[in-house]
């Protein structure tokens, strides 16, 4: 029991050395912990200095354990900053228990111990990496605080001899281990003796142990203080209100009194969560519809009749039967566990099959959900937590796609063996759909179930498709805005990681704009702000452009349960059809303006981004119009309800019709999404690979190019981790990549370039953006890429040919990397503009050795061949012999040709790769009529190809230009 004093209550006391104790463990968990770490996981690179390494050099110093490498680094930084808190408790106790009246040396050594602990916080977090000078700044003025700090503890310590001993002694050997720390430094740093470090290292060691110890002999000067917590007013018994419960009182008849009350419920947060996974299937199976539908017209390199799969969404017409709309509502739990049919399509091998059991699952889905909303039109607050589930939904589907490298894992284009979840996704939507759907739609008598005649079913409907295209268009995956606006390097704007998260942020935010500020949404200066969003977003680029995606972001997810609510109240029939209709409409819309060689009627809407968004904003600009009206109207019931009914169903003040407390659960959902998001965003940004070419020590640079059909293979897989493979097992160090722009609706949203960068340790330019209307290039190097520029080539009739232009620092030269896509076969006259232009571009652009990594679509040496490989453009055919090329063609100059090959596809593409190595700093290779090819016996180890794909190569990848036997 507390003691009672005249002043108040001791609510805790405890004896003042567990200041001491806590600071000393925690500071050699922080030391220690350090060190066992990078032991255990970098040991040969944390004793690796400027001049040695292991074995000459053996045990790792102090700086290169707590400053160099992830997670040691990180072990040290977060047990420094636990051990802050008791330090400054520690020098302040210090000063107390040594304070004397008209003394100044307790004032100077309380002082000097403030200092001595911020300059610890400067060398702890700004390391040798990050700053050497600041860093070296820090510790020396640390280090130079010690000796006052320790001469003037000694002299103030209280007359305990014990601890006066220990003192002096651990003064003594801190001091005396200087001399042979500082001998054997000039040993290493001047006359660079091997070992000399690692003897080094261990006096700096000591140093660190000496100095904690030094500051742990307090805890026997300390033993005797007392610290006591006091309770003077009775906050401890619960007598004064925290500030919650006061801004929740005064707030009780607002917005926030009724969405935070106090009271928590786990069943009613379990609920919110199984809405809100319900929610991310749904945008889990609709997204994977593009993606399973494009298998086809890609296979067949036109429309194929597939596409007419992307009617599926249109099932909501069915609705305006009332007995089949009586029918799905009565039994919306067996509806949607048929909607989870699509996430069993992984189990179909066949790529027809697989796209029909997806098409059965959209049409469930989507008439499903819109049953669900219509059935809980009555109950405004339910049907607001149908909503918002439905959104977070969204968000949930974009997080998973930050996570998996823009790929959902649970897609039908997914298994267990390119990184898919499909068994656990299938789980828990079964639980989630068997615990969200056990309540009761609402009673057909309510007040509000009688709809309203308030606003056009017409424009709602337009409304709707507006707000899906978008939201599906654009938020589906946190990236695809991000790689709009990129122009490449230097970055001059957002990156997909970790800006991504911004994204995200911004779609949760605007999702609490449509719940709480309806009546906002609505106005028209919130359009005029989208407009201007989405106006940005087409027109400008880098930051300027990004700034108005978030925007557009915002205001897209609080238009979706607004719109929808008022929508709802229209006959879900017509009004949901003519939405999903012109959505699809849309879809069909924005892939025509870089479809437009393939499709019937593509060149009216050839290159016109612009008009698809504008057509998406008028859309929403009609659906806000009918909502105004509608909200006007719809509180005007068509008959005069009972007293009770009028309490029931009690608007919400200041928010959308029946807003509750039910609302807060689902808010706590998004808020958890949002730290799932920044976590993601950490965790990716922080992953460090190593962007190291495989053979430096011979200089080498082995540059190859893909066409890589947009990363589906053969059997309608998603490829990434089967191209990872064979690039890293080839030893890629510079990698053009061409029809590789994903992110469409058609195409899932997706950016192979993501994963490929990550994984393998390289940089990425993903080329010119979704809307510059192009199929695609991507460039990935280990080198650093100095500067690119992307180019649209001349393209009169037919496809946009895209380049890249990029300089990269290889080996400390600066080598030009070209990576290109011709037009199509079908279109000469395109093709010949294109090859002047890129000629011309290599010729006189630069001077410097360059790379071209292309599709050319042309014969070895005929026609646009010899545009190509000219005195215009100062490139040569890597090997001209070689006469069995069509597409795909290496080209270079100013670098010695040491080795190509030529390495079948499998089934990952409809591509071989082909690769060529390049030894930086040798000249000119020798004229092409001395060329001799040579054994690769008799070349260096480094020049040599992987042994790995001769013969009958490994999965379905061989060399097959050097007439081998299999």
């Amino acid at each position: 029991m507390a003691t009672r004093l005249k002043d108040g209550d001791i609510v805790a006391s405890f004896s003042g050395r567990w200041i001491s104790w806590a600071h000393t463990i925690a500071a050699y968990i922080a030391f220690l912990g350090a060190l066992i770490v990078g032991i255990s996981l970098h040991y040969t690179k944390i004793v690796q200095n400027e001049h040695w390494g292991y074995p000459q050099e053996w045990f790792p110093s102090v700086s290169a354990t707590i400053g160099d490498r992830y997670p040691e680094r990180s072990v040290f930084q977060l047990f420094i900053a636990v051990t802050s808190g008791p330090r400054f408790a520690l020098v302040l106790l210090w000063y107390i228990l040594t304070a004397r009246p008209n003394a100044s040396l307790p004032k100077f050594v309380l002082g000097v111990g403030l200092f001595r602990t911020l300059t610890c916080g400067g060398w702890t977090y700004v390391t040798s990496t990050d700053d050497h000078d600041w860093h070296d700044i820090f510790m020396i003025s640390y280090l130079v605080a010690t000796l006052p700090w320790t001469l003037g503890c000694i002299a103030l310590s209280p007359p305990n001899h014990v601890a006066i001993k220990w003192r002096k002694r651990f003064a003594t050997a801190f001091f005396a281990t200087l001399v042979p720390l500082i001998y054997f430094f000039i040993q290493h740093k001047v006359h660079k003796v091997a070992g000399a470090y690692t003897i080094y290292a261990f006096f700096e060691w000591s140093l660190v142990l000496l100095d904690v110890a030094f500051d742990a002999v307090t805890a026997l000067d300390f033993e005797n203080f007392e610290i006591v917590v006091k309770d003077l007013t009775g906050v401890a018994r619960g007598n004064n209100k925290m500030v919650a419960d006061a801004v929740l009182e005064k707030q009780k008849d607002k917005q926030v009194g009724k969405v935070f009350s106090p009271s928590f419920s786990i069943v009613s947060m379990v609920d919110a969560i199984a809405d809100a996974y319900n929610g991310f299937v749904f945008w889990s199976i609709l997204t994977s519809l593009g993606v399973s539908v494009w298998y086809f017209p890609l296979w067949h390199m036109g429309i194929s009749g597939y596409e007419a799969a992307v009617m599926s969404t249109v099932s909501p017409f069915l609705l305006g039967i009332r007995p089949v709309r009586s029918f799905v509502i009565r039994n919306l739990r067996l509806f949607h566990l048929l909607s989870l049919s699509g996430l069993l399509a992984y189990l179909v091998k066949s790529p027809e099959y697989r796209l029909f059991t997806v098409v059965f699952a959209v049409w469930i889905s989507c008439m499903t959900w819109v049953a669900t909303w219509y059935a809980e039109r009555s109950q405004p607050h339910r049907l607001e937590a149908r909503l918002s589930a439905w959104c977070l939904g969204l968000i949930a589907s974009s997080i998973a796609k930050f996570a998996c490298y823009t790929n959902n894992p649970i897609w039908p284009i997914m298994h267990d063996a390119n990184g898919g979840l499909n068994k656990l996704g299938l789980g828990l939507a079964v639980l989630a759909v068997l615990r969200s759907t056990g309540g009761t739609a609402a009673p057909q008598g309510s007040p509000a179930a009688s709809g309203t005649k308030g606003g056009s079913s017409l424009l709602a409907g337009l409304g709707l498709a507006g707000v899906f295209f978008a939201m599906h268009s654009l938020l589906s995956d946190s990236s695809t805005m991000i790689l709009w606006v990129w122009e490449g390097y230097p970055i001059r704007g957002p990156i997909a990681v970790p800006h991504g998260a911004l994204t995200i942020f911004a779609m949760g935010f605007g999702l609490l704009i449509g719940l709480f500020s309806p009546d906002l949404v609505l106005s028209w200066s919130f359009f005029g702000v989208a407009s201007i969003g989405a106006a940005l977003l087409t027109g400008r680029a880098n930051w300027t452009g990004y700034y108005g995606a978030l925007a557009l972001a915002a205001c897209v997810m609080a238009y979706a349960p607004v719109l929808i609510s008022a929508a709802i109240k229209h006959p879900p029939g017509r009004t949901f059809f003519l939405g999903f209709f012109m959505y699809n409409f849309m879809v069909l819309f924005h892939v025509w303006v870089v479809a437009y060689a393939f499709v019937p009627g593509g060149p009216a809407v050839r290159e016109h981004t612009d008009w698809v968004m504008t057509t998406t904003m008028l859309m929403i600009g009609c659906g806000v119009f009918s909502a105004k009206v509608t909200s006007t109207t719809s509180s005007i019931p068509s008959r005069e309800p009972s007293s009770a009914e009028k309490e029931k169903f009690k608007p919400a003040a200041g928010g959308m019709p029946g807003a509750s407390r039910l609302r807060s659960y689902y808010v706590y959902v998004l808020f958890g999404l949002e730290l799932l998001a920044a976590s993601t965003a950490y965790i990716r940004l922080n992953n460090y690979y190593p962007y190291v070419p495989y053979h430096p020590d011979d200089k080498l640079i082995t540059a190859g190019i893909w066409t890589i059909h947009f990363s589906l293979d053969n059997d309608m897989w998603s490829s990434e981790r089967r191209m990872r493979d064979v690039i890293k097992e080839l030893e890629v160090d510079v990698m053009g990549l061409l029809e590789s722009d994903l992110q469409r609706i058609i195409m899932g949203n997706r950016d192979t370039t993501q994963f490929l960068a990550e994984d393998l340790g390289m940089y990425v330019d993903y080329g010119p953006g979704p809307n510059k209307h192009t199929w695609g290039c991507a460039l990935l190097s280990k080198f650093p890429i100095v500067n690119s520029t992307h180019h649209l080539l001349p393209s009169p009739v037919g496809e946009l040919a895209p380049a890249i232009h990029a300089t990269i620092d290889a080996y400390d030269e600066l080598i030009d990397v070209f990576v290109f896509h011709s037009g199509q076969e079908e279109d000469p006259e395109d093709r010949r503009l294109q090859s002047e232009y890129l000629a011309s571009l290599m010729g006189t652009v630069t001077n410097r050795p360059a790379i071209l990594l292309s599709y050319l679509v042309t014969k070895p040496q005929q026609g646009n061949y010899n545009t190509y490989v000219s005195e215009v453009s100062g490139m040569r055919d890597i090997d001209p012999s070689d006469w069995d090329r069509w597409c795909e063609y290496i080209l270079y100059k100013g670098l010695k040709r040491t080795g190509y090959a030529r390495v079948s596809r499998s089934t990952i593409t409809d591509t071989e790769i082909q690769v060529g190595k390049f030894v930086v700093g040798k000249g000119e290779d020798t004229p092409e009529d001395e060329v001799r090819i040579l054994d690769e016996d008799d070349m260096p180890e480094g020049w040599r190809f992987p042994r790995l794909f001769r013969g009958q190569g490994v999965r379905g990848h061989r060399y097959h230009v050097f007439d081998e036997p299999r």
